[in-house]
């Protein structure tokens, strides 16, 4: 136990608290400074407060860009370099300076139907209905966006498919294109079509042909024409079939004539009446009425009366 003191001996000073470090100083100083200045404009920071609130609130929608499912964003810095062409805004919340926009583009498959009136190979106007399938390219969308814009499907795709169409109709004849096979037509469409899209950062999916209008007055040559190819081939196939019928008719008689010749050589008159005997002998078997005198018909054969009088021939 250590020695208590006497009495009357004054306590021990406690040590004098350090002082803090000259950095801690100088911020608590500064922080001082600006509790003061705010409360001496505390009525300015309010309203600038306010107007910061109100302008976020009110470019909301330019601030806050939010890109949807297939689709993608390219970016244009108005004050800066313009059409941001490094890469495209994937889907997702994408948040932007309000003097800055972003174009959103979508990315799925798209269809169009488009009626082009295009000039056979004989001049005359056929109109063809085409569905076409597109989409942009993902990779280059910032370029397209930069050379030819969100209405691109208007400014491309749509003329180069109907160049497309009128180069391969071209080539054919009003009757070619009715009984042509359309999905012909729809490659060839195609592989005109492709050659050039393929250099405008646009993929071509599909082309599908609807209709085929030819004039009134060609169609009904054309059904005219098929209509008698028609009853030609039925003709035809009448005469087939009646030399067919007569071919089967003279192998017939034919055999038949091979038959009576073959067997003829054989028929004496004592078979003859053999024969004759046993059909009577089979007939008076039978339980109708009649009468047989054997040995009073022709050749001596048996002589059959019907028991109901008629008489005999």
């Amino acid at each position: 136990m250590s020695p208590v003191p006497p009495a009357g001996t004054p306590a021990p000073a406690s040590p004098a608290p350090s002082a803090p470090p000259v950095w801690r100083q100088n911020l608590d100083a500064w922080i001082e400074r600006l509790r003061l200045k705010a409360r001496e404009n505390i009525v300015p920071l309010c309203l600038g407060g306010l107007i910061f609130s109100f302008l976020v609130v009110y470019l909301a929608n330019r601030i806050f860009i939010l890109i949807g499912p297939g689709e993608e964003g390219v970016l244009f810095r108005r004050l800066t370099d313009g059409t941001e062409t490094s890469h495209a805004y994937k889907e997702g919340l994408v948040i932007i300076a309000p003097w800055n926009t972003m174009f959103i583009y979508t990315m799925r498959v798209q269809e169009r139907t488009q009626l082009v009136e295009a000039l056979s190979k004989n001049g005359l106007t056929v109109r063809v209905t085409v569905s076409m399938r597109y989409f942009p390219e993902e990779k280059n969308l910032p370029w397209l966006h930069q050379r030819i814009g969100p209405d691109y499907a208007d400014r491309i795709v749509v003329p180069e498919v109907m160049t497309g169409v009128r180069e391969v109709v071209g080539k054919f004849e009003p009757a070619q294109l009715y009984t042509l096979n359309t999905t012909e037509i729809s490659d060839q469409i195609i592989e005109a079509a492709t050659r050039s899209l393929s250099q405008k950062f646009i993929q071509l999916d599909d082309i599908n042909i609807i209709n085929i209008r030819l004039p009134n007055l060609v169609t009904n040559a054309i059904e005219s024409k098929l209509m008698q190819e028609q009853m030609a081939e039925e003709y035809l196939f009448r005469q087939q079939r009646a030399a067919a019928e007569k071919t089967r008719l003279e192998t017939e008689a034919e055999g038949i004539n091979k038959y009576n010749t073959t067997i003829s050589g054989s028929l004496t008159p004592e078979l003859l009446r053999y024969k004759g005997i046993e059909a009577t002998l089979e007939l008076a078997k039978s339980p109708n009425s009649k009468v047989v005198v054997v040995g009073s018909g022709k050749d001596g054969l048996p002589l059959i009366l019907n028991a109901e009088g008629a008489s005999p021939k």
